[in-house]
């Protein structure tokens, strides 16, 4: 079983493990910060040290209990140390989308009651599917305006635990269209305060002002009921 460190603390640049096992060119790890591609999102990449010697991270993935670490050359044994280091100008950027997606669309369900059909998280845009009727550019630009108001209002984003039929109850926790959360005992919860509450597993900001404005590129018709929006983030860099 892999430790997810990301899961407490998305601010996590550089951490220590233990190779527990080894397949081809991917290394599982006792613990590990980075975050593997699901839920909308990339995975992290970056790089495994042991000694003097440096691992390129291109691709990680979670298969049951274990997050898997694909490496571009591997020279790895069975109960090395390690230090993993994260490409955290990537991290960082997915982080913004990724509390600013929640926002975007904690917004359109009030405003709309449209629920989440889709979304796709990425470092130079991300987009939104959601169950809207009609295709109407203004209100889609009024959610951002009132998305951006939120979230220059500098709310804190909190990240805890609640037994999954505690959390089940909470209105509005599910905005997936045909999702819920996993089957596990506790669900981790990400609130956004004053704004949105969600179960989710993916690394955020700590407050909305970092993730800086939202920018709508286009808009798209997906189906009867469907409508994409893409956008991206202004400023395009932050460092934290």
């Amino acid at each position: 079983m892999t430790k997810l460190l990301y899961m407490d603390n998305s601010y996590l640049k550089e951490f220590e493990a233990e190779v527990v096992e080894i397949d081809g060119n991917e290394v599982v790890l006792d613990q590990t910060a980075f975050y593997p591609r699901g839920g909308g999102l990339p995975e992290d990449t970056g790089v495994i040290t042991k000694g003097l010697e440096n691992y390129t991270v291109d691709q990680v993935r979670k298969e049951g209990d274990k997050v898997f670490h694909h490496l571009t050359s591997l020279g790895l044994s069975l109960g090395d140390k390690i230090k993993g280091t994260i490409n955290w100008e990537k991290r960082y950027t997915i982080m913004r989308m990724h509390t600013g997606i929640h926002a975007l669309a904690s917004v359109f369900n009030k405003k709309t009651g449209a629920l989440i059909t889709g979304n796709q998280v990425n470092t130079d845009k991300s987009r939104l599917d959601v169950n809207i009727e009609k295709f109407d550019r203004k209100l889609i630009e009024d959610v951002f305006l009132e998305t951006n108001e939120e979230l220059a209002k500098g709310k804190n984003v909190k990240i805890y635990y609640l037994p999954r039929e505690e959390a089940l109850k909470i209105p509005g926790i599910v905005k997936l269209a045909e999702a819920m959360p996993p089957n596990v005992e506790k669900l981790r919860i990400v609130e956004i305060e004053g704004l949105d509450i969600q179960a989710d597993g993916g690394p955020h900001v700590s407050n909305t002002k970092e993730v800086g404005e939202l920018v709508l590129n286009k808009v798209e018709n997906k189906g009867k009921n469907n409508r994409r929006v893409y956008f991206t983030l202004k400023p395009e860099k932050l460092t934290q």
